[in-house]
């Protein structure tokens, strides 16, 4: 089979190209522009363009598909070309799932933590040593690229992203991969340039359920309201499976779970990541992992790459890193910081740079997300706004959202950086929330000023 990738350098296109190259198939791609870590890997199998650019020569009658990334624009050359051509062109979802359409799809839906159910659940079918093929939007220990699919595995496991498919195909993602198992973590509205209103997101997952196939299932957590509703409301016929955040407690800093064969200290910590793990353990179960194994396996789970990464530490210290920039994302990270070291100073700094962020009607989302902090800061780049064609946000109405009269908000990089190296952390805990870098951050002198 003959693939070309139209934007093959995006985090998701690349590992599908790499998937399918490690699988057998020919595949070539395009773009106008690569970035490591993307371009390193491509190159390493082969698979990175010769020159940056579109072209629509390289648009031939002998491709089987084409597979169009977000990044390329309705206007792009080689889309132009190929819908010339009449050739089949496919968005990510689609093409996944024509791989796909034979196995067992598993996919994780909800506006936080889909990522780290999946990989929980990744993590212990490779303890186990049970081959399945996948798709998950972070980096993961022990595993060469984020997707993998073969002609032999029976299960996928499909991260399920509630974005747009493509340029020319306006459904979100997870609803075009048609689940036999599906699960639902929580519902926080996001993604605001696309779905205006909360009502217009809700339904987005509404439909995502409805997709389940008939005779499937969905796990969902009960203790989103809005998650159950959603799933309680449905008229599929489809089995449903409640989970809540199992029994714990926290020892010296360890989280010990309780377990029906007695406690198990883990290596990750906070609610929401209990409340996971619960998920993936109840997936598990409907994958043929007996209760036990998961146990077994999930002790050693060091957490997905970019959520709560630990970047430094000391005797009386410690930094995170951490991806989380909705709303509901910041506040479940902050509090868990603060209930891990509830005897430490909590610095906790968020960085407005996504889209719906830095839009003024969303902020007012962002109320009472930084209350467990002890030194709340929000930095945000004016220059970010200006490239998203968004109208300007201002300092007051940051700190009208988010309801904090001591709130500390920067806008220059340096002045935020020298602000965070006049901190003690002597008996501190640093979290670094963002999608971005903060206008080019230095975590090597965190490290070292911590040190």
């Amino acid at each position: 089979m003959r693939v070309h990738f139209i934007a093959i350098g995006g985090a998701a296109m690349h590992n599908l190209a790499l998937a399918l190259h490690l699988k057998g198939e020919i595949v070539t791609g395009s773009d106008d522009e690569i970035f490591n870590p993307s371009k390193s890997r491509l190159e390493k199998y082969g698979l990175l363009p010769r020159l940056f650019g579109w072209f629509p020569e390289k648009i031939t009658q002998d491709i089987d598909a084409i597979v169009l990334g977000m990044h390329a624009k309705e206007d792009n050359p080689e889309l132009l070309k190929a819908q010339e051509l009449g050739l089949k062109i496919y968005s990510y979802p689609e093409f996944l799932y024509e791989q796909s359409k034979y196995k067992t799809r598993v996919v994780i839906g909800g506006s936080h933590g889909k990522t780290t159910i999946t990989s929980m659940i990744l993590h212990v079918l490779h303890y186990h040593n049970k081959n399945v093929d996948y798709m998950v939007g972070a980096q993961l220990e022990g595993f060469d690229v984020m997707v993998k699919l073969t002609r032999d595995n029976d299960f996928i496991i499909l991260e399920g992203d509630e974005y747009l498919s493509s340029p020319i195909d306006r459904r979100p993602k997870f609803h075009l991969y048609k689940p036999n198992i599906a699960l639902l973590s929580g519902i926080a509205w996001d993604h605001i340039n696309v779905f205006p209103t909360f009502e217009n997101y809700v339904d987005q997952f509404k439909i995502f359920v409805d997709s389940v196939v008939k005779g499937g299932s969905i796990t969902y957590n009960i203790e989103d309201e809005i998650v159950k509703e959603v799933v309680e409301s449905s008229q599929n016929t489809i089995r449903k499976f409640p989970y809540k955040t199992p029994s714990y407690q926290l020892t010296n800093g360890i989280t010990i779970l309780d377990t029906p064969d007695g406690e198990l200290p883990l290596s990750i910590f906070g609610k929401h990541n209990l409340s996971n793990m619960e998920g993936a353990r109840w997936i598990c179960l409907q994958m043929g992992i007996g209760e036990e194994d998961f146990y077994e396996a999930i002790a050693s789970f060091q957490g997905a790459s970019k959520r709560l990464e630990k970047i430094a530490e000391t005797k009386n210290a410690v930094a995170y890193k951490d991806f989380a920039h909705s709303p509901s994302k910041v506040k479940a990270t902050t509090q868990a910081v603060k209930d891990q070291f509830p005897d430490r100073k909590l610095i906790a700094c968020l960085e407005l740079h996504t889209y719906s962020s830095l839009t003024p009607q969303f902020l007012k989302q962002y109320k009472g997300t930084l209350n467990a902090a002890d030194v709340a800061v929000v930095f945000y780049s004016p220059h970010a706004v200006k490239i998203k064609k968004l109208q300007p946000i201002t300092s007051q109405q940051i700190a009208e959202a988010f309801q904090r009269t001591d709130l500390h908000i920067f806008t220059n990089p340096k002045e935020f950086q020298d602000f965070l190296f006049s901190q003690s952390f002597k008996d501190a805990s640093l979290l670094l929330m963002s999608s971005g870098n903060y206008g080019g951050l230095d975590f090597e002198a965190i490290k070292k000023r911590m040190g």
